[in-house]
């Protein structure tokens, strides 16, 4: 008997399709709203649609409203009310912080919540509008009730491998914004670069943010040879943190501590365990060297530094790291080992547990919290600490298990420097090691582990996406390392779990794509949806493709050949005969922008 199978070139399953579509304009959301009716009828908005609001806490968010209509569209409202043609945006205080509700209908545009809340909605109305012609903006009648399902939903940028302009910060701001993302991480010190000035410790920057040369590919030898830095001032910073907060975003800073400090160690050699002299690393890896615990000063040290901090960043979480921090010189080291004496310590597990525990203390008492890696676990838990599990989901099982806040970040889900595909030579450059994170591997993780019993799972308080910088030497390949993943974190940590489902999502994520393509913002293009969904009939493989950017064109081989050189037009459903060998149809899409992704290859044959 024959038996017929396909064999696929990716990890991405489609799921099924809803069985009832809404209508185009209400594809567009993400993340999907927790209840959402739409009716029949159209809002038209035009340069005669007015925007009114009770509340000038409420100017920021108009002002920014109009900013997106101006650069979409090419007009802004004017305040007031015009009857049916107005958006109304009315606070009320008795709801969730974060909630809102969305009424657009033949009496005009209601969003009704708190600040937040308001803001959100106006994030769901812009991606509601659509454009048919210049003269025709319409927003479908529709009801949404919608709050977010974890408070803290959370995306990293690593500042600290590579320094990227302050204009860029901005604008990983402003997607996060579009997509209800609440938490900037912004990971400042590392050992390859100290990033944020510290007032009273200058030569942070004037040497620990500088080193000569840049390991360029995977081995260390393979160096660019170019110098590489840069810092943000205090004022910019504070420019930055105004910015994020009229988003509604809160800027958590990561000062990386006890281990990552060699940019911190080649400043101020005096702070370690051997006195140094260090300069800047220019390869990755974890770097033996780091803060001498058994040191006075150290404590000091990291007491003024994080003083600072706290003055520039006014959020609750401070970051302190703690992970990946070797032990091998505080075995060796006098002061490490008399501090051990002294304090009746266990080992040098305790020593790192030991310094943790004094950051805690010191944040608690300036009104704040810290975060750190899940290694600060290690020596035990210090008492107000939040964990963020990175290694796998463990560590955040263990501190949830102690009743201690978590943020689940697990790599094999959430970091989004790893590589999208497996076909790592269609990948820009990343750790040799990283494991393959797909769009839809990120959309699958689920926050709620069965190993926690449901209240301790209530101990969850969110997750978060983290961008690693070691290979993302441009902004431009941030861009397309974090989006479109960053949007599949995004609906796990705002919508329901029962609302979920991929093949919806890829659905909607078409329009998001083609939005952020009009703007210019790079992303990596998805495979074409139904690509790895052939199906065999007698000596027939059909392929059924959709462009997974609206608008996007695909282009096809059905012999194997380079579809950029030979491509043609896919208009509709391939029936490609099958040899004995099978067939090798490879594809690739080109946005409207004339972006193209990747060749994607779908392999189908027949098998006894």
């Amino acid at each position: 008997m024959i038996r017929r199978d396909i064999l696929l070139g990716s990890m991405l399953t489609i799921c099924t399709i809803f069985p009832v579509s809404l209508p185009c304009h209400a594809q567009t959301v993400i993340p999907a709203p927790k209840e959402m009716v739409v009716g029949e009828g159209y809002f038209d908005v035009s340069p005669e649609t007015r925007i009114d609001y009770n509340d000038n806490s409420l100017t920021t968010t108009a002002e920014l409203f109009n900013d997106y209509l101006d650069g979409r569209f090419g007009f802004t409202l004017k305040k007031g009310t015009k009857g049916k043609n107005t958006i109304r945006l009315r606070i009320d205080k008795s709801m969730p912080q974060e909630a809102y509700s969305l009424i657009i209908n033949s009496k005009g545009v209601a969003i009704t919540g708190n600040e937040a809340g308001i803001f959100y909605g106006i994030q769901t109305l812009q991606q509601l509008l659509k454009a048919e012609n210049e003269e025709n903006i319409h927003l479908p009648y529709i009801t949404i009730n919608d709050e977010p399902r974890f408070s803290y939903r959370g995306l990293m940028l690593d500042v600290a491998r590579y320094f990227y302009p302050v204009e860029y910060v901005k604008k990983f701001i402003d997607l996060m914004a579009r997509y209800k993302i609440n938490r900037f991480h912004w990971h400042l010190t590392e050992d390859a670069g100290w990033r944020i000035e510290i007032k009273k410790y200058p030569e942070l920057t004037t040497i620990g943010a500088w080193r000569n040369s840049t390991q360029w590919e995977r081995n260390g030898e393979d160096q660019d040879r170019v110098p590489h830095g840069g810092f943000y001032t205090q004022e910019q910073i504070r420019e930055i943190v105004r910015y994020a907060a009229n988003r509604y975003v809160t800027i958590v800073p990561e000062i990386d501590l006890p281990g990552h400090t060699m940019a911190a160690l080649a400043a101020y050699p005096e702070l370690s365990c051997s006195g140094g002299p260090f300069q800047v690393p220019e390869t990755w890896g974890i770097k033996e060297d780091v803060l001498c615990l058994g040191n006075d000063d150290t404590y000091r040290f990291v007491e003024d530094v994080l003083t600072e901090v706290i003055d520039l960043f006014p959020g609750e979480y401070i970051h302190i790291g703690g992970d990946e921090a070797p032990k091998k010189r505080w075995k060796a080291c006098p002061k490490c080992q008399q501090r051990i004496k002294e304090n009746n310590l266990k080992d040098e597990h305790g020593l790192q547990s030991y310094f943790i525990h004094h950051l805690d203390e010191f944040v608690t008492k300036k009104g704040r919290k810290i975060i750190g890696w899940d290694e600060i676990l290690e020596g035990g838990l210090s008492p107000n600490a939040t964990v963020m599990s990175w290694r796998g989901e463990d560590g955040g099982i263990a501190a949830a298990s102690q009743q201690h806040d978590v943020i689940m970040s697990p790599n094999i889900y959430l970091y989004l420097d790893y590589y999208q595909s497996d076909n790592r030579n269609s990948e820009p450059l990343g750790a040799l090691w990283a494991p393959t994170v797909t769009l839809e591997k990120t959309y699958s993780y689920e926050p709620y582990t069965p190993k926690l019993t449901k209240e301790q799972c209530n101990y969850i308080i969110g997750i978060q996406g983290n961008v690693w910088g070691e290979f993302i030497h441009h902004p431009d390949k941030v861009s397309y390392m974090a989006y479109p993943r960053a949007m599949a974190m995004a609906e796990t940590a705002w919508s329901p779990a029962k609302k979920k489902n991929y093949a919806d999502f890829c659905k909607r994520l078409a329009s998001c794509l083609a939005d952020l393509d009009r703007q210019g913002i790079t992303f990596r293009i998805p495979e074409p949806i139904g690509w790895n969904q052939a199906v065999v009939d007698g000596n027939l493989a059909i392929i059924d493709l959709k462009p997974s950017v609206e608008g996007a064109a695909i282009y096809y081989t059905t012999d194997g050949s380079n579809p950029r050189l030979y491509g043609k037009l896919y208009t509709d459903t391939l029936r490609v005969p099958l040899s004995f060998s099978g067939v090798n149809v490879k594809c690739y899409l080109r946005l409207p922008s004339g972006r193209s992704s990747a060749i994607y290859t779908v392999t189908a044959r027949n098998s006894e």
